[in-house]
């Protein structure tokens, strides 16, 4: 009989891999060896579960290898008990079994386990690679013992340990989940439709677009997911997290998504009907000379500063939105509303009337970051009574903190009726003219259009400390949109000087 692993079981499970490489290696280089074993045994238990089941009901070997060949080829030799059984060198006997793996399924596997140096023996020794696999092998990890939505949240359970681990490199590699919910929340996936993520990271908007499809009684088999993903093994990792949460349909490469897009149909980039992301924030070396001649006809709002490529992402995304369908929900740092440089580029996008929402959210929701983030929503084709409109959401409040921000059901089921309905709901909602968005030249900065009714204080009455707050922060939300000015001013004085060193 099977056994089952409860999610708490085979979270610690997984978990207990990761410890295993303490003092070996740098916490952020846990992922290259962890989710590569791990996909290992995931696809070697799979097959010997479906060479089992058609082996008892036929007794015929070559029938039950044909069929478990039918998900995915192991070639021979290369399954996790050749490795497991090697008496040295074991690090040459994973990658070559990797190697054949992957050569052996080239359309769904190629590049899937990454790159890391096996061979090392120098960083990963015969000693600590046979602890990691028998420490593995303590469990089957067949779909009876452990079916797909639970592998799947156990690897978005890694994924999260990870970036908690990794600090800084965080972000390129996990985009807070509760967030991501509510994204495909609003952009509502449908059967049949084709979803992309431009910097897809782990692949978890795309996840989270196919689980609120599934959620909603949606046909997700007709669905396709595409992404592109500058770090290698963070295309790979997503390329497994896909796999693992029994998707067929996908296609993830790795490359720069600016230099040189992934997704093309002639002279044209390919459009999709959901376009999701969270882009890397303002990179500031990226080829902006490039742009200005841009083959793909990205550069119709214009050329983004040297300094800022947030815009690029930006006119990427809206060039890669279906014509007639095509929606898109990308999150973003506040200062892509306001800032001055980028106002021309505001301007034409606000003109062409494809601006539907502006959502400003609390701080914190960046990981391991404390800035306020926001999520704009575009349509290439309004509805009609939302056409010359665009609707500003400040849901600052709207939002829970332990170790980190996140939102809780009840956050974004405000924000998500809020955008639903598209109507005024005072101090958290406001419609408002692009002809009057214009007026104010372009600034989409949410707190000039979703004014907070001011707390009355008498003189003489006593103020708690969360009053005062809450006084305090409603008050200085226009400081700060000042204080961004200012470092954009300040970055802008760096880049001359470094470009003048």
């Amino acid at each position: 009989m099977t056994e089952h692993l409860s999610q708490r079981e085979l979270e610690s499970y997984l978990w207990g891999a990761a410890t295993l490489l303490r003092g070996l290696v740098d916490a952020s280089d846990y992922k290259q060896y962890i989710f590569p074993l791990m996909f290992f045994k995931r696809l070697s238990d799979v097959w010997d579960e479906d060479y089992q089941e058609a082996l008892l009901e036929t007794k015929d070997e070559g029938y039950a290898t044909a069929t478990a060949n039918d998900r995915f080829v192991i070639p021979e030799g290369a399954h996790w008990n050749n490795v497991r059984s090697a008496p040295k060198d074991v690090g040459r006997a994973m990658l070559s079994a990797f190697l054949a793996i992957e050569a052996a399924n080239p359309e769904r596997l190629r590049g899937v386990f990454g790159n890391a140096n096996w061979t090392d023996k120098g960083q990963m020794p015969d000693a600590t690679l046979k602890n990691l696999i028998e420490h593995f092998s303590k469990h089957e990890l067949t779909l009876a013992a452990v079916p797909e939505d639970e592998l799947g949240n156990g690897y978005e359970y890694l994924i999260k340990k990870f970036a908690d681990d990794s600090g800084h490199t965080a972000q390129e590699f996990y985009t807070n989940r509760t967030l991501v919910h509510l994204m495909a929340q609003m952009l509502e996936p449908q059967p049949g439709e084709n979803i992309y993520d431009p910097t897809c990271g782990t692949g978890g908007m795309l996840i989270s677009c196919l689980a609120e499809a599934k959620r909603r009684g949606g046909d997700t088999r007709t669905m396709g997911l595409y992404g592109q993903e500058l770090i290698t093994i963070t295309a790979a990792i997503a390329r497994m997290n896909l796999v693992i949460h029994g998707v067929s349909d996908f296609q993830i490469t790795s490359g720069n998504t600016l230099a040189a897009p992934a997704f093309t149909q002639g002279d044209k980039l390919r459009t999709f009907d959901v376009v999701l992301a969270n882009p890397p924030y303002s990179i500031k070396k990226w080829n902006r000379g490039a742009w200005e001649k841009d083959a793909w006809g990205r550069n119709s709002l214009g050329t983004p500063p040297q300094g800022r490529a947030d815009y690029a992402f930006f006119q990427h995304i809206l060039q890669s939105m279906d014509p007639e369908t095509g929606r898109c929900a990308i999150l973003f740092p506040h200062g892509v509303l306001f800032r001055n440089e980028e106002a021309e580029m505001r301007r034409k996008l606000i003109e062409a009337d494809l601006v539907e929402c502006v959502l400003g959210l609390g701080p914190g929701l960046f990981y391991n970051s404390p800035m306020e983030a926001c999520v704009i929503l575009c349509r290439s084709k309004k509805p009609a009574d939302r056409q010359g409109r665009i609707l500003f959401i400040d849901a600052v409040a709207e939002i829970a903190r332990t170790d980190q921000s996140f939102l809780r059901p009840e956050h974004q089921t405000r924000i998500l009726v809020a955008y639903q309905d598209f109507t005024n709901a005072a101090g958290f909602a406001s419609v408002v003219s692009t002809a009057d968005v214009l007026a104010a030249e372009g600034n989409l900065s949410i707190a000039r259009y979703v004014k907070k009714p001011k707390k009355e204080v008498a003189v003489g009455d006593a103020v708690t400390l969360t009053a005062a707050w809450d006084i305090f922060d409603t008050e200085a939300r226009g400081f700060w949109a000042g204080m961004d000015t200012l470092v954009d001013m300040l970055d802008r004085l760096e880049l001359m000087e470094d470009a003048d060193a």
